[in-house]
């Protein structure tokens, strides 16, 4: 079954000189249980489709379906809370909150009681090999390789079951980013979510399940 689907698919948006179809007819499916590599040079597409699929952007012509329903019909706010998690280079934490509230957020979000949540985001943070040691510490006192397990955990504490990646080793050094690409097959493989990458680094497109090019705002499965 589809978990999540684009249906003639078509982003356009102008600037001064011309109208631009970043996305352009695009019809695809994803399923839960395999990792996605999207693979394009820039500008082909690859961040916008992310950003449909994320609930971000709006299609101008077509749809984008989770469980069958278009995301234009949803609340993408609540979407996005509940359905998708998206991980980004920058890992998007917050500065202010400790690694444990940071993975407490979503669930407080939706009105988690706050010793349940705890609970949720110590198993979490355990699963993407972060004990107790780090529960206490700021995002600052992390090193890239960490911050990054810490989003993961976040996006794992959400009820979402597609997990959406934007250039997840774009900051990390070689041996980092092999670890963060076998957490995200590992919740593909073990945990059947379904897994979307977005990147430029061809380590993670070797690994993916299916690659996913981009061109000219359309896609080609090899």
């Amino acid at each position: 079954m589809d978990m999540i689907s684009l249906q003639h698919v078509v982003y356009t948006y102008h600037n001064k000189y011309q109208t631009v179809n970043a996305v352009n007819n695009v019809t695809y499916s994803f399923v839960p249980g395999k990792m996605y590599a999207i693979v394009g040079k820039s500008g082909s597409g690859k961040t916008t489709l992310l950003s449909l699929l994320a609930g971000l952007d709006l299609p101008t012509q077509g749809e984008v379906l989770y469980d069958n329903a278009p995301t234009k019909e949803m609340d993408c706010d609540l979407y996005r809370r509940d359905k998708v998690a998206v991980i980004y280079q920058s890992y998007n934490l917050f500065p202010l909150l400790t690694i444990l509230e940071n993975v407490m957020y979503p669930l407080r979000l939706n009105k988690v009681s706050k010793k349940v949540a705890a609970g949720v985001a110590i198993n979490k943070l355990k699963s993407v090999g972060l004990d107790e040691q780090y529960f206490k510490r700021l995002p600052s006192m992390l090193s890239g390789g960490e911050q990054q397990r810490v989003a993961i955990a976040r996006a794992l504490a959400s009820k979402a079951d597609v997990i959406l990646a934007d250039e997840p080793t774009g900051n990390l050094d070689s041996e980092n980013g092999k670890n963060i690409i076998g957490i995200l097959k590992q919740l593909a493989h073990v945990d059947n979510y379904c897994v979307i990458v977005v990147t430029h680094d061809l380590t993670i497109a070797d690994e993916a399940d299916v690659i996913v090019r981009m061109g000219d705002g359309k896609i080609q499965t090899e």
